[in-house]
């Protein structure tokens, strides 16, 4: 009788100790682990059976200002659902069937030769080849800095496999079409001359020396063309940066050669220009000279006149007695006179 008894009171025991075991388990697993903290650089998306949870209205990103820059057919294919964004902070909880998906939005600097995928190509993401207009092989070098969009976070983690992989794809590629179809702006004619500036800087007509002189503007446009990334792919250019296009080895000399060649004629229109701009301002300046002193010639002479016109008008005795008090006027300057004689 009374091992059945110490037999049922291990069993209790065991049987108690089992489910403390399992609550305490349970307490740990599911409570204490669902607490979490979001970092000041992070953002976090929770999902629920896999589905992210969306805001209340159930608005999409293109109701958001980013997606401007979207053509009717990209409204189609990048219609993002805006999802409900836990900000930084903590502790929140979540329940064993729901999973958080935390972002850094922290600013990036990459180069733009790097392939997320392969990262051994673009000789290990330093150079990035592109064909120019004339059929030059390049090799271009630069930073893009990009950081991910807080306002279409679906975008980055739902919408593609790899975002990053996709931004640097289509920013590769917009900059390669860019780079065999550019044309350099068309130079300013000088005033009054028709004619066209000369530029000393650089040979035009080579598409390389177009592109090293236009590195502003390409950098511009590629900002401009890549401003939809963020609707896209859920990820933000925040600038481009091409800081060198270098030519192949073995015309790079050549190239350099003609440079020489363009630089030194150049240099002779130049100073042929600038002596014939100092001629002609010096023709100018003597132009206005003798204008000046025939003006101070004739000036003297047509107050006279006005002064002769109003002593007429005075009377028909005015004008013969002016006349004759000149007359007196030089005869007591002159030293001889000379008198004719009437017959």
């Amino acid at each position: 009788m009374q091992a059945g008894q110490q037999a049922n009171h291990i069993i209790m025991t065991i049987f108690f100790g089992g489910v403390v075991g399992f609550l305490a388990w349970a307490l740990v697993r599911y409570f204490l682990a669902g607490l979490y903290t979001v970092d000041q650089n992070e953002r976090a998306v929770k999902t629920s059976f896999g589905r992210a949870q969306r805001l209340a209205d159930e608005a999409t990103t293109l109701t958001d200002p980013i997606s401007e820059g979207l053509n009717e057919d990209e409204r189609t294919r990048y219609a993002w659902p805006q999802l409900r964004v836990i900000p930084p902070g903590g502790p929140y909880f979540k329940w064993p069937w729901e999973r958080v998906y935390k972002v850094s939005i922290a600013t990036q600097t990459v180069s733009m030769a790097f392939d997320p995928e392969h990262p051994a190509a673009n000789m290990s993401g330093t150079i990035l080849d592109a064909v120019t207009k004339d059929q030059l092989n390049t090799g271009l070098t630069g930073q893009i800095r990009y950081r991910v969009s807080e306002r279409n976070l679906y975008g980055y983690l739902f919408g593609v496999k790899h975002p990053i992989a996709h931004v640097m794809g289509y920013f590769v590629s917009v900059l390669r079409e860019r780079n065999a179809k550019f044309e350099a702006p068309k130079r300013a004619t000088q005033p009054g001359t028709g004619e066209a500036e000369v530029d000393s800087g650089s040979v035009h007509g080579i598409s390389i020396n177009d592109l090293r002189k236009n590195l502003r503007d390409l950098n511009e446009h590629m900002d401009h063309e890549c401003r939809t990334s963020a609707a896209r792919y859920g990820i933000v250019l925040d600038a481009t940066l091409i800081t060198s296009i270098d030519p192949p080895p073995e015309v790079e000399s050549a190239l350099a050669a003609i440079n020489t060649a363009h630089n030194q004629v150049s240099s002779e229109i130049s100073l042929a220009q600038a002596a014939a701009d100092q001629k002609i301002v010096q023709s100018r300046r003597a132009v206005e000279i003798e204008t000046l002193k025939a003006q101070a010639e004739v000036e003297p002479l047509a107050r006279l006149a006005d002064q002769l016109t109003e002593l007429k008008q005075s009377g028909p005795d005015v004008l013969p007695a002016y006349t004759r008090n000149v007359k007196l006027a030089l005869f007591e300057q002159a030293s001889q006179v000379f008198l004719e004689v009437k017959p």
